[in-house]
């Protein structure tokens, strides 16, 4: 798989987060994986791997978002949208590996795939705003 591919496997774990009822983020990966007879183990460890890292920061990663969407509760916003600000942020914020400039545009990409059309400038300013902030500090 390409990052980019394994960028949107993480984006899909991430919203199907939202609709599995479970407490344990890591039985929560492996009801997701269950269903993606595609994923490789060598991805599914990698994939894994991120999204623990990320929910580890989640905290922080909603506070940044509740932060930057001015007049946007986190409650309200659509879960497509809140989980590619999630991985967005994290890719930004924690991933060292990746450059925030290449993790805004692949959010964008994946907003144009899962969302509609004001969801994308509402993302790409967000992340825009948080880029310009970290690369200021």
């Amino acid at each position: 798989m390409t990052r980019s591919e394994l960028r949107e496997q993480m984006f899909r774990l991430c919203f199907s987060i939202e609709f599995i009822d479970s407490d344990e983020f890591e039985e929560q990966i492996q009801l997701y994986f269950e269903n993606q007879v595609d994923v490789s183990e060598k991805n599914r460890v990698y994939i894994k791997t991120r999204a623990l890292e990320m929910m580890s920061h989640l905290e922080e990663i909603d506070s940044k978002i509740g932060s930057y969407s001015q007049g946007w509760n986190i409650a309200r916003l659509g879960k497509a949208e809140l989980s590619i600000l999630r991985l967005a942020i994290y890719e930004i914020l924690f991933d060292d590996d990746i450059p925030s400039n290449v993790a805004i545009s692949e959010a964008v990409k994946i907003t144009n795939k899962y969302c509609d059309e004001k969801a994308k400038s509402f993302i790409n300013g967000i992340l825009g705003k948080i880029e310009k902030d970290e690369a200021n500090q």
